[in-house]
């Protein structure tokens, strides 16, 4: 049996070592037939798509050669096409065929087919995918498609390509354009990323304004989703690029189109996904420099990234990656630790904390609740030590308030002490969760009571309300850390210390003997940003197929 079956399986082989004998040789003789070329570059590549050996085999016989110098020398534009589409595949399916193929030369031919004005859309477009995959995963790709100017070309594609903020793909023309477009755009991103190449970033963060152009004037999910997959992959671990973003207002222009989208999420399921995209933006954005939350403050973006987190159609990946964000933009910044508590966003941490089965969102979740331990304390201090010179009928408004707010704190206090209890009983976390969710679940109601009266306050007081809350968020800047600090505030400390000397652009927990300590993971943000790049990238290849294809 098993004799029969290796009998069977040399046959195939030899079957297609014959094959693509014959096709080499239908190429070598056909040269005045555009089109027996085009199909026998067709079924070459079908051939190899199957079977990596036959790829191995096409390069033994010389085959590889050929069809990369017929793409050069042919003069039917068919051909061309054919021929680099088959070049992508064999290069993709083959590790040692990549190897063969990533020459300086062919990257200036590839460079001049994306420059020369004669060259067609779908030519460019064949371009492109062979650079894309003589570039993935692959250093000495990375390094030629600099070094032959051949990026500063698809640079120039990104700028050039779409000139209209109308993008109206029912269009034929427009819609070739777009795919070209899109494909530059997957291109770009593995020239930075996988491995990352800190000089691939520095070149192109150049395109930082012309797609920030494109995000503000055109709100569509074929222009964000590529944009943000681009951005967040040039900046992700460079802190100068991520610097540079921010200088050409990056930031805020992410912040404008996440204030959209969360509004538009309430009418339509595909903005809030959309949301959420961008949301991992703005986290590679400021997971290297929490100070840069500060940013965000100004459009209260916490508060908005609460209220998706709400939404019903989020899986737990998705909510995971909101949570994150939160928990990188309360790091450092009052201001919006501050927005976190007034959006009731202590007792939703609290609340999946303790109702989510998934322990990456879990770890996010008692992040964000960690960075909201000093605001606490000094909340609570500058409402103890604020003074008034007002009339009796503002201190007694002002006496209302802040007994709210000391009940709200009070309450603050004891879920995060039940959090330090749930961390210290270690193997017996799951049971004490059972018995805490119980706590939590009336501890969440007494809290969003006290939140109701804390809005109806201020937003009572009309704009004296809101100056005071202004006063205090500034006032709660002047305090110094070690007059407000209490114990557990140090062990917050010491947290941070371990975070900042591990990898920044995620944070979990790990587990050291009996204690917890708050770290920083490999980043999640950067494999979603890749597994997008990776869909995005194999659809491209799909539709290169389909070009290809005679059928």
């Amino acid at each position: 049996m098993q004799t029969s079956m290796e009998s069977e399986d040399t046959k195939k082989i030899q079957e297609m070592k014959t094959d693509l004998n014959l096709l080499l040789e239908c190429l070598k003789y056909q040269m005045d037939n555009a089109f027996s070329q085009k199909e026998a570059l067709v079924t070459i590549h079908s051939i190899c798509q199957q079977n990596s050996n036959a790829s191995l085999y096409f390069r033994e016989i010389g085959g590889l050669m050929f069809v990369k110098n017929l793409a050069k020398s042919s003069e039917h534009s068919m051909v061309k096409e054919a021929a680099l589409y088959t070049l992508g595949a064999v290069a993709e399916q083959n590790v040692y065929c990549q190897q063969t193929l990533c020459t300086s030369e062919l990257f200036e031919d590839l460079t001049w087919f994306l420059s020369n004005n004669d060259s067609n859309t779908n030519l460019k477009r064949m371009s492109v995918y062979v650079i894309l995959v003589l570039v993935s995963n692959n250093r000495t790709g990375q390094t030629l498609v600099r070094e032959t100017g051949c990026i500063s070309v698809l640079s120039q594609l990104f700028k050039t390509v779409l000139s209209k903020y109308e993008l109206n793909l029912s269009d034929e023309n427009v819609f070739q354009s777009y795919q070209l477009w899109s494909s530059v755009c997957s291109t770009l991103c593995v020239c930075v990323n996988n491995p990352q190449n800190d000089e691939n970033q520095m070149l192109c963060s150049s395109l930082f304004p012309h797609a920030n152009d494109w995000l503000i004037n055109c709100m569509k999910p074929e222009i964000i989703r590529p944009i943000c997959s681009f951005i967040g992959l040039t900046l992700a671990n460079n802190t100068y690029v991520q610097k540079y973003f921010i200088s050409v207002g990056g930031l805020d222009v992410l912040s404008q189109v996440l204030v959209q989208l969360e509004s538009d999420s309430h009418k339509t399921l595909s903005s809030a996904k959309l949301a959420v995209v961008v949301t991992k933006t703005v986290d590679a954005c400021i997971a290297d420099n929490p100070t840069f939350g500060v940013v965000l403050s100004k459009y209260h973006i916490v508060s908005k990234l609460l209220a998706l987190l709400l939404h019903e159609s989020l899986d737990s990946g998705e909510k995971f990656s909101i949570v994150l964000t939160v928990g990188h933009c309360t790091e450092d910044c009052e201001e919006n630790q501050y927005d976190l508590f007034k959006s009731n966003g202590l007792p939703l941490m609290i609340q999946v904390l303790t109702e989510s089965q998934n322990e990456e969102l879990n770890k996010a979740a008692t992040f964000v609740l960690h960075n909201c331990k000093k605001i606490t304390e000094k909340l609570s201090l500058s409402l103890g030590e604020y003074s008034f010179d007002e009339n009796e009928e503002q201190l007694k408004d002002v006496n209302m308030k802040e007994k709210n707010l000391e009940d709200y704190w009070k309450k603050a206090k004891e879920i995060l002490h039940r959090i330090e209890q749930l961390e210290r009983e270690g193997n017996e976390e799951t049971v004490q969760r059972e018995k805490y969710k119980d706590y939590v679940s009336s501890m969440n109601i007494n809290i969003q009571n006290t939140l109701k009266h804390l809005h109806a306050d201020s937003s009572g007081g009309g704009p004296k309300a809101e100056d005071k809350d202004k006063s205090q968020s500034r006032k709660l800047q002047s305090y110094k850390s070690h007059e407000v600090m209490s114990k557990a505030c140090t062990n917050d400390d010491q947290m941070k210390t371990l975070l900042k000397s591990a990898n920044p652009v995620n944070a979990c927990y790990r587990e050291s003997g009996q204690n917890k300590t708050l770290c920083k993971a490999n980043s999640s943000c950067n494999q979603k940003l890749r597994e997008e790049t990776t869909f995005e990238k194999k659809n491209f290849v799909s539709q290169s197929r389909n070009s290809a294809d005679p059928t």
